[in-house]
C-alpha cells in the first residue's frame, strides 16, 4: 500500500500548491458524451460516518480511501467527484481530477449521532471558495425533522447557499430527507415531502439539482419534481445485486440524470473497486 510520502511532504512544505493545482485543473462541461452522470461521493468521513457494512472504521484510513478513489476516478465513464475540501485537495495534488466534474460538500457540521445533528452547520466549502477553486458546484444535506429545532437554521442556510451558488452559475445539489431521531422516512410519501420542501429553497431553483435515495415507488416520487435528479447509491450491505437492480430500474425514469455513489463502489464486498465502478457505468443511459 502506498504511503503517499510525496503528498505528505507537499502538504507540509508547499501548501500553496493546492491553489496552484486547482488553477491548473482541466475542467470539462457538466455533461459529457452521455445524458447521465456518475459521480463518486467521498464526503462521509467529515460527518464522522466511517462505517461500511459491518466495519465501523472502514473509511478511517485516508491512504486507503485515496487509493480507492484514484482507481474509481480513473475508470472510463466516471464523470466526477463529490467531496470535502481535504479530499478534493489531496486528489488535486495527486493530479486525479483533470477532466472531472468536482462538487464541493458544504455542510458537514451535523455529525452522525450528535445532539446537534439536525442543526447542520456549513463547516466545509462555502460558495466563494467553490468559485475561487474553480469547482463545478456545491452539495448540501438537508434533513427535515418537524420535532427538531435545528431544522430551521439548516433550511435557512441551505436556501442561502442555493441562492449564492445560482448567482455564480454553479450547480446547487441538495440532498433532502424527511427525517427524525429514529431515522429517515424512506416511504414514497416521506421522500416526496422532502423533495417539495427542498426544491422551494433559495431565491431561484434555476441551478438546483436534487440527490435522492432509491426507494420503493420511484416512479411516483419522480413525478414530484422537474429538477435534474441524481440517485443516491447508499451502502447496499450484503445485497449489492439487489441494490444494482433497483438503481438500473430507477435510472430509466424521466428526470433522472445519473448516480452519486460512494461506499457501494469504493468498498464493495470483494474489494474490486474497478469492477464495481464499471458495473455502475454500464447502467447509465446513452
Amino acid at each position: 500500500m502506498a504511503d503517499y510520502r510525496e503528498l505528505r511532504e507537499t502538504r507540509a512544505r508547499f501548501p500553496e500548491r493546492v491553489a496552484e493545482a486547482a488553477a491548473a485543473r482541466r475542467r470539462r462541461p457538466l455533461f459529457g458524451a452521455r445524458d447521465q452522470l456518475l459521480i463518486i461521493a467521498a464526503d462521509h468521513p467529515a460527518r464522522g460516518a466511517l462505517a461500511v457494512g459491518g466495519r465501523p472504521l472502514a473509511m478511517g484510513s485516508r491512504v486507503e480511501l485515496l487509493q480507492r478513489l484514484t482507481v474509481a476516478l480513473s475508470r472510463p465513464g466516471v464523470d466526477g467527484l463529490l467531496a470535502t475540501p481535504d479530499i478534493v485537495e489531496d486528489l488535486l495534488l495527486l493530479g486525479a481530477l483533470h477532466d472531472r466534474v468536482v462538487i464541493g460538500s458544504m455542510n458537514r457540521g451535523g455529525l452522525q449521532g450528535a445532539v446537534f445533528e439536525f442543526d447542520d452547520r456549513f463547516t466545509a466549502y462555502d460558495t466563494g471558495t467553490i468559485r475561487r477553486m474553480r469547482l463545478d458546484g456545491g452539495k448540501m444535506l438537508c434533513r427535515i425533522a418537524l420535532d427538531e429545532p435545528g431544522t430551521a437554521p439548516t433550511l435557512q442556510a441551505c436556501g442561502r447557499a442555493i441562492t449564492e451558488l445560482a448567482e455564480s452559475g454553479l450547480v446547487a445539489m441538495i440532498e433532502p430527507f424527511w427525517s427524525g431521531r429514529a431515522g429517515h422516512d424512506l416511504s414514497p410519501e416521506g421522500v416526496i415531502r422532502a423533495i417539495n420542501v427542498a426544491q422551494g429553497l433559495g431565491a431561484t431553483s434555476a441551478h438546483t439539482w436534487l440527490k435522492i435515495p432509491v426507494v420503493d415507488g420511484m416512479q411516483q416520487i419522480m413525478q414530484a419534481t422537474t429538477l435534474p435528479t441524481l440517485l443516491l447509491g447508499g451502502d447496499p450491505g450484503d445485497t449489492p445485486d439487489l441494490a444494482y437492480a433497483s438503481w438500473r430500474k430507477a435510472l430509466r425514469l424521466p428526470g433522472v440524470r445519473g448516480l452519486v455513489v460512494g461506499r457501494a463502489l469504493l468498498y464493495p464486498p470483494d474489494h474490486d473497486v474497478a469492477a464495481a465502478v464499471d458495473t455502475a457505468v454500464a447502467m447509465l443511459g446513452p
